[in-house]
């Protein structure tokens, strides 16, 4: 292990494993490409970057283009969320302390107040900070003139954040696709590189086979198995890295214990479907959401699982996958 990172890996891991330069951020292409052709056209006119929207489910490197953003500028960069920004008094408190060419980071700006979002709309377009004083008759608005700045945010529901905020942001809206097992297997050696692991080919993509397509889960994953042949005195080779997602619960397939429940849920209780996503949630005692937003895209995405009309589906794959007969009178039937 790398003795520089030891003593604070474990609470700063994603921070000591975030790409430092655009060369080491694998994967998002064409984004890369876009983002580098806007940064270096705002440079060459001495000007902040327009303000940009990341979207895309947690995981895939949103918070990191923030910050390769903000080097490639040459900018601070100044890290918020949506829910931390309570008032309208807070949202003003950060804008007036920015400096000209500095980075805003607003973080899942979907859950920002709508009073709030009114505040930003003259901020991000004509550089205006509007303050209600008093109420009443005897109101007045005080305008507070903000240095140049550019605001990025990222979101996990692009469709929360309404129309006018999102027309806002000038300089584009990019969606973060999953990864393909190559890429995280790229990434997993980066990783187990710098925090000084013996990885080969073949380990990277067992773990990068059960890491969801998502970066942050495979380094999740790394340290997991580094933890467990630390233990057992192994080699962290296939066999062992086997050994230890299987201790975790993890198949094949990046599936854990919950996921694996709520398909046998389906099948075993509500004969493979369809159900509605209440009556799911209270069979499984979960909240709705948590099932839409947790379990359901990964199910969707390996084609185990179908929305339609009538409620949830598990599909034949599902069946296959956990050891069911499929059966014969579903065959070829549509939902």
């Amino acid at each position: 292990m790398n003795p520089d990172l030891a003593p604070q890996e474990d609470l700063y891991l994603d921070r000591s494993l975030r790409p430092s330069a655009w060369s080491d951020y694998v994967g998002q292409k064409n984004i890369k490409d876009n983002l580098q052709i806007l940064l270096m056209a705002a440079k060459e006119r001495n000007h902040p970057p327009e303000h940009l929207l990341f979207y895309g489910p947690p995981g895939l490197g949103k918070t990191t283009l923030a910050h390769l953003i903000a080097k490639e500028m040459g900018a601070q960069i100044k890290i918020t969320s949506g829910p931390a920004i309570e008032k309208v008094g807070d949202l003003a408190s950060i804008l007036t302390n920015l400096s000209a060419g500095d980075i805003l980071f607003i973080d899942e700006i979907h859950r920002l107040n709508k009073m709030i979002e009114e505040v930003l709309y003259p901020a991000m377009e004509s550089g205006h900070l509007n303050i209600i004083i008093g109420k009443g008759p005897g109101a007045r608005v005080i305008q507070i003139d903000l240095p140049p700045f550019t605001l990025l945010a990222a979101t996990t529901r692009v469709a929360s954040i309404s129309s006018p905020l999102r027309s806002r942001f000038s300089g584009g809206t990019f969606k973060l696709e999953f990864y393909t097992h190559e890429e995280i297997g790229e990434i997993i050696k980066r990783s187990a590189q710098i925090l000084g692991i013996n990885l080969d080919n073949e380990g990277a993509l067992e773990i990068a086979r059960r890491s969801r397509f998502t970066p942050r889960i495979a380094n999740h994953l790394l340290k997991r198995c580094r933890d467990y042949a630390q233990i057992a005195k192994k080699p962290l080779d296939k066999k062992t890295i086997h050994e230890a997602l299987s201790l975790m619960g993890i198949d094949d397939l990046g599936l854990n214990e919950p996921d694996r429940k709520i398909i046998e849920v389906i099948i075993e209780k509500f004969n493979g479907g369809p159900v509605g996503v209440g009556t799911l949630a209270t069979a499984l005692s979960e909240e709705e959401a948590t099932i839409e937003d947790v379990y359901e895209p990964y199910l969707i995405q390996l084609g185990f699982w179908e929305r339609t009309q009538r409620g949830r589906v598990a599909t034949d794959k599902a069946y296959a996958h956990l050891g069911f007969d499929y059966p014969v009178e579903r065959q070829g039937k549509l939902l």
